[in-house]
Parts: C-alpha cells; sequence; structure tokens
C-alpha cells in the first residue's frame, strides 16, 4: 500500500483525493480535445551517474504558438515529483547528458538567434548558456568523454572547408536577388522538404573561453566527393548519426558516398571513423549495407549497430551486429536466428548484455542478449502496450534501465524497469488521472489463417459505453507503409478510440508485408503491392463479424492513409462491399507515384522492373486501370506540401471519382505535408471523416457545399 501511495504523491495526489473522484464521476467520451490536448512525453536520457532522467515535455495548444516545449527532471529513485528544468518559448530537443551527470546540453533555436544552436545547462543552477554561432544551425550535441569539448552537426554550403567560409557562403545566398532550385542528380526533395546542395558537416566545440567552433569533415576527401551524404532520419532530416570513439580521439559517423545513385539503384551507407586531430574517415567494417544507432560498451571495447544488407527485397530486417574496438574489422551477428527487429537497445553498465525493445503482433517486448551474442531472453510482454527508447546509466552503483512505456490507452510515461523482477514502475505520472477518466478499453486480438495459407493477426477497438448485445458499424482502418504495423499504441493520426467513439467498431489487420512478424512475412508483398494484402483485410472483416457478433459486417467502411490510402483506392477499384471509403495520401497510379514521389528505385524492386520493362504490376494493380468499376462513395483529403506521396494521386483519384460521377468529397489542406499536424486542421478533418462516416453509416443528412462546422456548446 505504501508504494500506491508514493504514486498518488508523486502524481500531485493524494489517497483520499481521489478515492472520492474515481467513485462519483462517469468516465468520459474520448474527443479530440482530450486526445490532442494530453500532454506529450518525449523519450527519457538517465544521467551517467543514474541519478536523475531527463525528457523533454510538450504542453499542446490550439492557439498559434500557444504550445510549450521544455526539458524537465525526475530522479530514477522516486524519491521526488518531476521539476521543469527549461522555461522559454523555443522548444528544446536531443538532450544530452555531460559525463559528469551536471550538465545537459541541447538544441534550441531561442529569442535571437536565425537557426538552433547548442546550448548547456547546469543543474546547480542559472540560464542555459548558449555555446555555438553557426550560420546553418547546429544539432544533436554529443559530450566528448572528458566532458570538455561538444561534437553537433551542421549542414554547410559547397566549398566551405571551415567554418569562416561557411559563414560567407551563408551571408551570400542571403544576399541573392532571385530565388532558384538548380538539379542535376535525384533526389531532389524528401517528405515535405525540397532539398538544396548544403552537405552535413560535422563541428567541435571546445567549452573554454573564446573557442570557435571546428569544421573537422569538410575538409576531408570524403566528404567531397559527388555523391557524399548522411541517411535519412524518420520523418525529417538527415544525419550522419555521429559519436565519440570511447578515448576522444576519433569520431564515428554514417555516410555514402552513392547519394546521386538513388534514382536507379540502392544507397549504400559506410561506418565510418575518423582523427578528430585531423586526418581522412576510412571503414569500420567492409560490408556494403545500411548502418544505424551505433554505440559503444560501457567498457569500450565492443561496438555495437544495426545493420542490414541491400538487396532486390522489398525489406531487409535490420540486425544487431559488434566489432571488437578500436580493432574493427567484420561484423558479427550477436542474435543470428531472431528475426525480429531491435527497434530500440541499449548495453548494459557492466557491457555484458543488451536490452531490446522488439515490437511483435502489436505490441512492443522487452528483450535481452549477451553482447557477446547469442538467443534473445524475452524480459517483459507486457499485457498491453508497450516499450521504446531504452536509456541505462553508464557509471551507476546498481544497474539503472529507464524507458518509456505506453498504449493505446495509456499515453507514454517515463518508466524504471527492474529486468530480474520483469516489472516496470512509473516514474512520471503526466497523463495517468486523464487517461483513467476516458471511457476506452485496450484493443482485443485475434488470429485467422488467409486463404493464401498465412497467419494473420488483427485488432478490433470497441466504442465507449460498449454493449455486446447491440450491433455496430464497422470501420476497417488499414495501416501505412507497408513496412509497418498496427501497434498498441496511442496517437494523434487516425487514432482508432477516437474514430470508435461515435458508435463504431474498429478493425485493425496486419496483412502481408506488414513488420512484426519476421522478415519473409514484410518481403512476401513483392509484385503483389494491393491485391493480396487487400484480400486479407477484406478476409479479416469476415472473421471479426464472424468472432464478434456485435459487429454489422453489411453496414461497413474502409479509410486508410499512405499506403493505407492506396488500399483504400484499391478498395474502390476492386470490391463493393463497403459502404463508402477515406483516402488519405493514397496512390491512384503506381507509374503517377513512381514518377513524382521523392524516391523510386524501391518502388521498381516491389513492381519487377522499371515502368518500361515487361512487368505487369505497373498496370494490373494501379487502382485507376479499373475506373470504369468505380462505385464507391469516397472521401479524399491530401497535404498540399506531400512529396511523399504527391497531390497528383489524390487529383487523379478525385478526376476519376467525378468522371464516373461517383459520391465524392475532397479536401485539401494547403499547410499540411505527409501528416496532417496543425490542431485546427487535424481537429477538421475527423470531423470531415465523422460526418462522413455518419452520412453512410448511420444515416445522417449529407454534407453539401462547404466544410463540416460543429457549433460550440
Amino acid at each position: 500500500m505504501k508504494k500506491f501511495a508514493f504514486l498518488l504523491v508523486s502524481a500531485g495526489l493524494s489517497l483520499g483525493a481521489l478515492a472520492p473522484i474515481a467513485a462519483a464521476e462517469p468516465r468520459q467520451v474520448i474527443s479530440h480535445e482530450k486526445l490532442w490536448m494530453m500532454k506529450r512525453v518525449g523519450a527519457p536520457q538517465v544521467s551517467p551517474d543514474g541519478k536523475w532522467v531527463v525528457y523533454a515535455l510538450v504542453e499542446p495548444s490550439y492557439e498559434k504558438d500557444g504550445t510549450v516545449s521544455d526539458l524537465w527532471l525526475v530522479p530514477t529513485d522516486g524519491s521526488a515529483v518531476p521539476r521543469r528544468l527549461t522555461s522559454s518559448k523555443a522548444g528544446e530537443s536531443s538532450p544530452r547528458w555531460a559525463p559528469d551527470s551536471r550538465r545537459i546540453a541541447f538544441a534550441a533555436k531561442r529569442e535571437g538567434d536565425d537557426e538552433a544552436q547548442i546550448y548547456v545547462i547546469d543543474l546547480a543552477g542559472g540560464e542555459a548558456r548558449r555555446i555555438t554561432s553557426v550560420p546553418t544551425g547546429a544539432g544533436n550535441p554529443q559530450w566528448r568523454p572528458d566532458g570538455g569539448a561538444i561534437l553537433f552537426e551542421s549542414s554547410v554550403y559547397p566549398g566551405a572547408l571551415d567554418a569562416a567560409a561557411n559563414k560567407q557562403a551563408a551571408a551570400e545566398r542571403k544576399a541573392r536577388k532571385f530565388n532558384m532550385r538548380v538539379y542535376e542528380h535525384f533526389p531532389i526533395r524528401y517528405w515535405n522538404e525540397w532539398l538544396d546542395d548544403r552537405r552535413p558537416a560535422l563541428f567541435v566545440q571546445e567549452l573554454t573561453e573564446g573557442s570557435v567552433a571546428r569544421d573537422i569533415l569538410s575538409p576531408t576527401t570524403l566528404a567531397r566527393v559527388d555523391g557524399f551524404g548522411g541517411s535519412a532520419q524518420g520523418d525529417g532530416g538527415v544525419s550522419l548519426s555521429p559519436l565519440w570513439s570511447p578515448d576522444g580521439k576519433e569520431v564515428l559517423l554514417t555516410a555514402t558516398t552513392e547519394r546521386w545513385n538513388a534514382a536507379y539503384a540502392r544507397v549504400n551507407f559506410g561506418l565510418y571513423r575518423m582523427p578528430v586531430a585531423g586526418g581522412e574517415p576510412r571503414l569500420v567494417t567492409p560490408q556494403p549495407g545500411e548502418y544505424g544507432d551505433a554505440t559503444f560498451s560501457p567498457d569500450g571495447k565492443t561496438l555495437v549497430f544495426k545493420f542490414n544488407t541491400q538487396g532486390e527485397a522489398v525489406y531487409d530486417l535490420a540486425r544487431l551486429n559488434r566489432v571488437a574496438w578500436p580493432a574493427g574489422g567484420a561484423a558479427t551477428p550477436v542474435a543470428p536466428g531472431f528475426d525480429r527487429d531491435a527497434e530500440s537497445f541499449a548495453v548494459s553498465a557492466d557491457s555484458r548484455s543488451l536490452y531490446l525493445t522488439v515490437p511483435e503482433a502489436g505490441m512492443t517486448n522487452f528483450y535481452r542478449v549477451p553482447v557477446a551474442g547469442g538467443k534473445p531472453e524475452l524480459v517483459i510482454a507486457p499485457k498491453v502496450g508497450g516499450y521504446a527508447g531504452i536509456s541505462i546509466a553508464e557509471n551507476a552503483a546498481t544497474p539503472v534501465l529507464v524507458a518509456s512505456y505506453g498504449s493505446a490507452i495509456h499515453p507514454a510515461e517515463i518508466v524504471r524497469i527492474d529486468p530480474s523482477a520483469r516489472a516496470h514502475r512509473n516514474l512520471t505520472q503526466v497523463n495517468v488521472a486523464q487517461a483513467a477518466s476516458i471511457d476506452w478499453a485496450s484493443p482485443e486480438h485475434f488470429w485467422f489463417t488467409a486463404k493464401n495459407g498465412r497467419r494473420i493477426h488483427s485488432m478490433i477497438v470497441k466504442p465507449p459505453a460498449f454493449d455486446a448485445s447491440r450491433k455496430y458499424p464497422l470501420l476497417v482502418l488499414m495501416h501505412g507503409g507497408p513496412a509497418a504495423m498496427h501497434a498498441d499504441a496511442i496517437g494523434l493520426r487516425w487514432n482508432p478510440h477516437l474514430l470508435a467513439s461515435a458508435g463504431y467498431v474498429v478493425l485493425m489487420t496486419d496483412y502481408t508485408g506488414s513488420t512484426g512478424y519476421g522478415e519473409e512475412f514484410a518481403r512476401k508483398i513483392k509484385l503483389d503491392p494491393l491485391r493480396g494484402p487487400a484480400n486479407e483485410i477484406n478476409e479479416a472483416a469476415d472473421e471479426a463479424a464472424r468472432l464478434f457478433p456485435f459487429i454489422d459486417k453489411a453496414n461497413a467502411c474502409a479509410a486508410g492513409a499512405s499506403y493505407g490510402g492506396h488500399l483504400a483506392n484499391w478498395m474502390e477499384a476492386s470490391t463493393t462491399r463497403y459502404k463508402c471509403l477515406v483516402s488519405h495520401a493514397g496512390e491512384v497510379d503506381l507509374l503517377t507515384q513512381w514518377g513524382t514521389s521523392d524516391f523510386s528505385y524501391g518502388r521498381e524492386v516491389a513492381s519487377g522492373g522499371p515502368p518500361w520493362g515487361d512487368s505487369k504490376v505497373w498496370r494490373d494493380q494501379s487502382p485507376i486501370t479499373y475506373g470504369n468499376d468505380w462505385k464507391t462513395p469516397m472521401l479524399l483529403t491530401a497535404g498540399e506540401r506531400d512529396f511523399r506521396v504527391p497531390m497528383a494521386n489524390t487529383l487523379e483519384t478525385w478526376a476519376t471519382l467525378q468522371r464516373q460521377q461517383v459520391p465524392s468529397r475532397l479536401l485539401i489542406f494547403p499547410d499540411a505535408w505527409h501528416w496532417i499536424t496543425k490542431p485546427e486542421d487535424s481537429r477538421q478533418f475527423y470531423r470531415e471523416v465523422d460526418a462522413w462516416l455518419a452520412h453512410y453509416l448511420k444515416g445522417a443528412p449529407a454534407v453539401n457545399g462547404g466544410p463540416v462546422v460543429v457549433k460550440q456548446p
């Protein structure tokens, strides 16, 4: 009872205050406002001595410039509630602990900064101090092992071999009287950005008074190779993923010299090491492929990283590998027979074990494997949700492991994990009370064998005030990717509970091509990008209706975004089983998508060759091929700034629907890119989707003319 009382006190509540609230107040229906306004807890970073965790906390707002993002601090022993460490209008990113566990470096664009710079704050008190002044900005700070300097990234202009030349080039660009982009090689854009001619660079900033940041990479031959570049990071930005060697005399980076091959081949990346004092980078390990997430064991004897070959499969599983340090050489797999992705990992303080978070069938489990190699051991398989962002204290007297933990009904919180007890306890309680006040339940899982013989996993989400004796309309929600999975995790885009809140059962199926089920399952989508997965989704709807009598299969709609939008368009072309469809950022013609997207070669691999080859996939599995058969009413949405699935696809879908006189509605969000991220745009998107579903599944009046307007109470 004492432990439970502590958790309540740490959340700012008492036992006496909480009990009457829980007993008296009924749980509320989820709304966009309740979901959007939940605070968002960032990935944890534990101090080297194991005493503290720093994390970013976003406090959202619907008002322009109203969102607040600051760094917060919480002790790992749970002896005190979290406290705000920074307080400024600008958000901080990439917090990193100094080796002394007293200082934290971070990137921020504060008042007076033209671009983001690196700041350092001392836990002893006082304001954060800016330590860089780079005209092209600074990010991703990394402390030298002795704490006397910081390595960081920037993008520099061609020919700028030092900081002074880069400053001059930046000034010259700013003074130009014309505005023009020039390209001679592919790629030219990424997600929502036009790429320019700047190149990634690495700087070292000594922390002595009067020191100026030094560009250590641009003068090298490697950095001047035509195709030099960094690797794409998630949904935006490019990084060299730098880190210091254990002795602080070298820097490691991940880079390519094949960037301009992207139009006709896979782009390989190398893991390089270079002396900080000056010299040419050289490969750590010779295997061509793709490297990522490199880290050293605390004893400095082993370098661990993710690596995958890049062949002609549509998906290559990134596996954990290791090399001895400082020798380098051929990489050795850590867990050769493990057919799952280590989404995040960290090395234990004694350098003997790796702890992994592993997505599997909607969950994210916690594993352990010896650094020397072996079979991963499942440590924790949570009943709901899963873990992310492991961070381990390198110098703590006793093991300190922290991570994020959350689920579809529990927004992520910072937790401390006890592997021996196979359990965790919360260090933060940011959204616990609010989440408990909402009428929602964890997804319910089921499996079935599809007609093609494959075992397929699905989940359903039930509406609030659920009554098993009733019949509920079905909303089939299709995930993007396709190399992704439906996860038991909370999200703002296409949130299944928010979609279910109007009285629908939401079905989520991990079709062939999804991750979390092994490399071969993800690869089987090659040459069958739409038909096979769509058939499995339709079979899942049939199976769900068989298993759950409360589902009204005859009263169903299907919806999806990105690759899920591709599938929605395919449903339009291939079936009339749904009363309506919703497609966001969906391709309608494989050729249009190949020619206008921000990458193209991977689409050739998936379709069996270039469009002018002999592969029938380009036409056979393009929804527009079957335009004459389109009949299902469809809501289309797109971001005008989307370069991954350019708006041309949506306009082509719209033209076909209008040509065939299919009831349809088109929503264009001028400020959105691949995702709708602005709060009011997001709220309006959900209003429109809800009104569309209500008309076709509940007989509500159709929306005519302008946008859906919801009267405020």
